[in-house]
Order: structure tokens, then sequence, then C-alpha cells
């Protein structure tokens, strides 16, 4: 018995249109981002395949974040610009669900800081300074990464961190960055660089309201050491 079109079920990109995007599944979703897939593994099959692959990293959809493009690559019927546009899709979708974390992170508190950040610094194997600019109700105005360094030491300007809060009109500042090491105790250039910041703010009348150094796990808030 022959089957009608109207008993077929829907491509997935008919059934983005027909439903809208909330009724696809994950495969689907990301089959539509591939939009072709070979003779024997159509493009619903191939991001299945997919799927599984970034199940092997992490659970459900964030595994995709640590999967390379030549890993992706190695599926039938993703070439190098299909597995670009996985990579480029993932970064933007984590990058919107931080900022969207971020907008309600309470900055007065260097515990829910150092949570966000830890699990977002964790992989870094050199040391990554970030200065976070915020209004007077200590709400986020901007997040500027000042500097990445060696595995050993880091660079930090307070010419430039002056720069980016006056641009952006903060209020306040504080500053934030991890110990590959894993041991987040502030090292004498760490607080002697903390002190010069403190003291460029207090006179600019933009306070450095606290320095938190991530760990492994754990951190410091040069703040609540009385460091600050």
């Amino acid at each position: 018995m022959t089957k009608n079109a109207a008993d077929q079920p829907m491509l997935p990109y008919e059934k983005f249109l027909a439903l809208g995007s909330c009724a696809l599944t994950e495969a689907e979703l990301i089959a539509i981002i591939l939009r072709t897939g070979t003779r024997d593994c159509p493009a619903l099959m191939t991001a299945q395949k997919v799927l599984a692959l970034a199940g092997g990293r992490e659970p459900g959809l964030n595994g995709l974040y640590h999967v390379s493009v030549k890993e992706l690559m190695e599926i039938p019927g993703i070439g190098e610009v299909k597995a670009v546009k996985i990579k480029c899709l993932t970064e933007l979708a984590m990058r919107m669900a931080r900022e969207r974390a971020l907008r309600t992170r309470n900055f007065n508190h260097p515990d829910t800081v150092a949570e966000y950040y830890m699990e977002r610094l964790r992989h870094e194997e050199k040391e990554v300074i970030l200065l976070l600019l915020l209004d007077n109700k200590l709400n986020l105005i901007e997040e500027y990464m000042v500097s990445v360094g060696t595995v050993r030491a880091s660079l930090l300007s307070s010419r430039e961190v002056f720069i980016e809060a006056l641009k952006h009109r903060a209020s306040n500042l504080m500053l934030l960055h991890n110990h590959p090491s894993g041991d987040p105790r502030p090292s004498k250039q760490d607080i002697a660089i903390t002190r010069k910041i403190k003291e460029a703010g207090e006179l600019m009348d933009i306070p450095l309201i606290d320095h938190i150094i991530l760990g492994d796990m754990c951190y410091v808030s040069l703040k609540e050491e009385a460091l600050l």
C-alpha cells in the first residue's frame, strides 16, 4: 500500500516552518544546520551521530563544546565547513548562556562570582585576567579580558584597566583571574598589583571592590582575606 504524502513524517526544516523551533528535537535542529548528509546517511542520521559523539564527552548538548573540528569531520557527511559551523553555533550558544547568567549574578558576593567563573576557566592552561566593569548597583556593564599570560605569570596594566573603566563609565571594578596550578593563594605580585589598582581607583573615584583568584574548585577573595 502506497503512503500518501500527508502520511510521511515532516522533514526537520518543514517541521520548523509548521510548528516552530521548540517542536524540534536536538537532532532535528542540528540536521537543519547540516542541511545535507550522504546517500547512506541523511542529515538527521548524521545529526544523531554528532550528538552521540558529544555525549561521549559530556552528557547533553554541552559535550559539543569539547568536540574538535577534526573529530566532527570524521563523521561521514561532515566536512570542514559543516564542522566549523557546528563549533561556531556551539560557541554562540555558550556565550548567550553566559550573558544571561552574568546579568543575574550578584557581584556583591564572591562565592557566586567564583562559582560561575570557576566552571568557565577550569580548562585554561594559562592565566586569564578578567576585568569586570560594574555600575553603582554592582550590576555587570561589561566583561573585558585584560590579558592572557604564560603558565607562570601574566601581565596586568593598570593603565589599560582604567581606559576600559572610563570608556564604559563604570562605577566599580572587580578583577578575577585563575591560577592554572590549582592553588588560589595570591602571590606577592598579585597583592602588589591589586593594591596599585585599588589606590588608582580611589583617586579616580572608581573603586576596586575585589580581586578573586580561582584555583581547582576553590577560590580566594582578596577582600575577604583583608588583602585589598
